[in-house]
């Protein structure tokens, strides 16, 4: 069951008010319409209204409060739907980059481009053996994506492989070789490489607790591609079913670990509880937008995919406007509180329905690129074969189908 951490519960399992942010209304919507102490239900759209700060405005726009179907599941790749919560804040600071209303700066993505998954495979070999359980992205296909006007690529990669030990232990010098080589591939052609623990969370399948672990993995990592501007740390993906103080203080361990690092002019995407997912993103994670960096330059990576369950294991999309849907509340929770985000995956069946609701997700981003910095579809890589949104060149599924629409939203 998808809870707000802010609102108030009966007994019964029915919100009594929504809390700070919280989703208050919509076509469907079930749940509560009016808001806690100090916020009010503001229409947003006809599918979505939502709790912001402040008394109720005076214009009748802003008085309705139906929306479309609301989502019930908390995944945005898995299965699972628990969600662990804890009383969070959402207190509004400055340490992410400043979101800018101009009207000047909004029509363009910094970022965008492919998620490149293929070295964090075989999870249930590690170590594993190159060529056999996992293997490292194409650079061929990435010169593809290149030539096609893509700026950024989201290098997933596995830790127990890079350090296969401890969070604390030395790098396995063969993988950091293979890592650094596609990293430097890619930034080498003008491009940005995400560095991406994909590991939800987890290592070696148990939830990271120890916060100086974490640091001191972030630390080795920092310091290894600290001269290269042109690298983007992603503390960790997906972070899911954790308690929500917890994944605060991973993400805050390893802003702080690679600042200390000597790493200043790279930018650090944070990820969420909740599989990170864009569609509870402001019911679940309010309290990441307390985390600090000296040099703001914080990002807040969201997920979302379009089928029923939002686990991108279907070709099929719930409606044509299932993509602003899902967004939507990000969008504004980024703005209210000053914040910008990264859509770090998101992708849609070959089919007209999801075509049209990935167009409608990418024209809102790109129409509040004020707070909206860019996204990537998942995925490519050249072990995909038949999969679903296959992106790699020049077969994939999704490559054949969407990569004319995508060039169009390429800065």
């Amino acid at each position: 069951m998808k809870t707000s951490v802010l609102a108030g519960i009966f007994a019964t399992g029915v919100a009594a008010q929504g809390g700070p942010w919280a989703q208050c209304g919509g076509n469907n919507f079930s749940g509560p319409t009016t808001c806690v102490s100090g916020y009010t239900c503001v229409y947003q759209n006809d599918w979505y209204s939502q709790c912001l700060p402040g008394a109720a405005p005076t214009t009748a726009t802003t008085a309705k409060t139906s929306t479309t179907t609301k989502a019930t599941s908390t995944s945005t790749k898995a299965t699972s739907t628990t969600l662990k919560t804890s009383t969070v804040s959402s207190t509004t600071t400055s340490s992410a980059p400043a979101a800018s209303s101009s009207a000047a700066t909004k029509g363009k993505l910094k970022w965008f481009g492919i998620n490149q998954s293929c070295a964090e495979f075989g999870q249930g070999s590690y170590p594993g053996t190159w060529g056999k359980h996992f293997t490292f992205p194409s650079t061929s296909s990435i010169q593809t994506h290149i030539n096609d006007g893509y700026n950024t690529f989201r290098v997933a990669f596995a830790m127990e492989r890079l350090v296969p030990n401890q969070l604390t232990g030395s790098f396995d010098a063969d993988y950091l070789k293979n890592l650094t080589e596609t990293v430097n591939f890619i930034t080498n052609k003008g491009s940005y490489a995400v560095l991406d623990p994909h590991n939800f969370g987890r290592y070696y399948g148990n939830i990271i607790t120890d916060k100086a672990a974490f640091g001191s993995f972030w630390s080795k990592v920092a310091t290894q591609y600290a001269s290269n501007s042109r690298v983007i740390f992603d503390t960790n993906n997906e972070y899911h079913d954790m308690d929500q103080n917890l994944v605060f203080d991973l993400n805050q361990a390893a802003i702080n670990a690679i600042r200390a690092a000597g790493a200043t002019s790279q930018y650090i995407f944070v990820e969420g509880n909740s599989y990170s997912g864009a569609w509870t993103w402001n019911t679940t994670n309010t309290n990441l937008g307390a985390l600090t960096d000296p040099e703001n330059k914080i990002v807040y990576e969201m997920h979302q995919y379009l089928d029923s369950d939002g686990s991108g294991t279907s070709a099929t999309c719930v409606s044509t406007e299932i993509g602003v849907q899902r967004v939507i509340g990000a969008t504004n929770w980024l703005r209210a509180n000053g914040k910008v985000g990264f859509l770090g995956e998101f992708a849609g069946g070959a089919n007209s329905v999801c075509q049209t609701a990935v167009t409608g997700l990418l024209e809102h981003l790109k129409a509040n690129s004020d707070v909206w910095t860019g996204a990537l579809w998942w995925a490519g890589g050249p072990w995909w074969g038949d999969y679903i949104y296959s992106f790699e060149p020049p077969s994939g599924t999704g490559y054949t189908y969407y990569n004319s629409l995508l060039k169009k939203y390429v800065a």
